[in-house]
């Protein structure tokens, strides 16, 4: 999050530099069971972003000292492949990687029925092979529609979505150079049908009426993305039942 004041982001016209409206998110596209090795997986393209996840469990959590003797773990694995960028990521765990899993681990936690599997673990892999901007809500709806191919109880789907500023105006969805060059970014991990937020993170400012606008803006997006996430888990089924 840059917020670079000279660098033009808005069009005279009021539009975006790539013709999208102010409150209007890039293509998404979302199919599951693309791992045949895997309990449930799925990979999602946003935008430019693609991200691939493989859900594997549940299984006896090991070591024993991990174990919940009322719950499962939720054990989540991100990573952007050397190859993701324009600027070859060096193999391997990195911080970010690290903090993106652990917070990605504990938003899913929330929405999982973690009950039903004590001293069990739920093993998330998320793959980033292709970075725009927003891989960390892109691994997010990749993680929750591996696990519903995967047939892990939810108590709704969890939608990654994130919305801005940019010259002093609140966007939705930023691409790349409103990410680097914007003011403010506020990802966030919706469930569309009970409203709840699972996971919300925010760089950068925004003062209230911004933040409200920002979030109202996330939820209409996580209502887009719900409804494709749902027919693509259709479409499987159907194509099983043939």
């Amino acid at each position: 999050m840059g917020g670079y004041g000279d660098v033009q982001l808005l069009r005279e016209d009021g539009k975006r530099l790539d013709g999208r409206a102010l409150d209007e998110m890039r293509p998404v596209s979302i199919e599951v069971g693309v791992l045949p090795a895997a309990q449930g997986s799925a990979m999602v393209t946003h935008g430019l972003n693609v991200a691939v996840a493989a859900v594997y469990g549940p299984m006896e959590a090991h070591p024993r000292k991990i174990q919940r003797q009322d719950r499962a773990v939720i054990d989540v694995r991100y990573n952007m492949a050397p190859f993701s960028t324009s600027d070859r990521i060096r193999p391997g765990f990195n911080r970010r990687s690290q903090e993106i899993s652990k917070v990605t681990a504990e938003a899913l936690e929330s929405v999982v029925l973690v009950e039903l599997y004590p001293r069990s673990k739920i093993r998330v892999e998320i793959e980033i092979l292709a970075a725009e901007a927003g891989t960390r809500c892109a691994g997010i709806t990749a993680a929750t529609a591996a696990l519903a191919d995967a047939g892990i109880p939810m108590r709704d789907l969890m939608i990654g979505v994130a919305s801005g500023k940019i010259e002093n105006i609140v966007v939705l969805d930023l691409d790349k150079a409103e990410d680097n060059y914007g003011q403010a970014d506020l990802p966030a991990g919706i469930l569309p049908n009970t409203g709840e937020i699972a996971f919300l993170q925010m760089d950068g400012d925004l003062s209230p009426d911004e933040f409200n606008l920002a979030m109202e803006y996330n939820f209409k997006a996580a209502r887009e993305i719900h409804d494709i996430m749902v027919n693509a888990l259709k479409q499987k089924q159907q194509r099983g039942e043939a």
